[in-house]
C-alpha cells in the first residue's frame, strides 16, 4: 500500500507533511503535545483508544497513513498497550511492509520497567515519560528521520 502524502510549500520548495495522531484522554496533555507537533505536520487528535483505532482504520482504508502516533498508555476502556498491539495488527492485515509501519511513541507518566518493556515488546518505536523535555521528542523525531537533527536544541523545556 502506498501512502498518499500531502506537501506544503516552504522556502526549500515542496516538503512532505507528516500526518500525526495524538492519543491521550487528558485534554491538556493532548493539546500541549499537539502544539509541539504542529510545526512538523498535520496533527489529528483522539481522546480514547477506540477513537484512535477508528482513525487508524480510516487512514488505512484511504491509504493516507499516519506516519507518527503519540499514544498515552493509561486511558479508560482500551489502554495504550492494547491499542498499540491492535494498530500493529491492523497494519499487518493491510499489508504494510515493516519499513513503512507508522512510528509510535508511547507517552505516559508510567516510568516502570514492565510498562516500558511491554511497549517495546508490542513494537513501539519510542517511549517518553511525562513530563518530558520537548527536545526528547525532537530527538526521537530526528532519529526517525522526520526532522533534521539541527531542530534538536540543547535547551530543556518540560512538557
Amino acid at each position: 500500500m502506498e501512502n498518499k502524502s500531502a506537501f506544503r510549500r516552504s522556502r526549500f520548495g515542496e516538503e512532505p507533511v507528516v500526518k500525526i495522531l495524538v492519543v491521550d484522554d487528558d485534554f491538556f496533555s493532548r493539546t500541549l503535545l499537539g502544539e509541539l507537533l504542529q510545526h512538523y505536520g498535520t496533527v489529528h487528535f483522539a481522546a480514547s483508544g477506540k477513537e484512535a483505532l477508528d482513525a487508524v482504520r480510516a487512514s488505512l482504508k484511504s491509504a493516507d497513513l499516519y506516519q507518527l502516533i503519540c499514544l498515552d498508555i493509561v486511558m479508560p476502556e482500551l489502554d495504550g498497550q492494547l491499542v498499540l498491539k491492535q494498530i500493529r495488527n491492523l497494519e499487518i492485515e493491510a499489508g504494510i511492509s515493516h519499513d513503512k509501519l507508522c512510528k509510535i511513541i508511547m507517552t505516559t507518566a508510567l516510568n516502570d520497567g514492565a510498562s516500558i518493556l511491554g511497549a517495546f515488546r508490542e513494537n513501539c518505536d519510542g517511549y517518553l515519560v511525562k513530563p518530558f523535555d520537548a527536545n526528547q521528542l525532537r530527538g526521537l523525531l530526528a532519529e526517525f528521520k522526520m526532522i533534521d537533527d539541527n531542530d534538536v536544541q540543547r535547551s530543556s523545556n518540560p512538557v
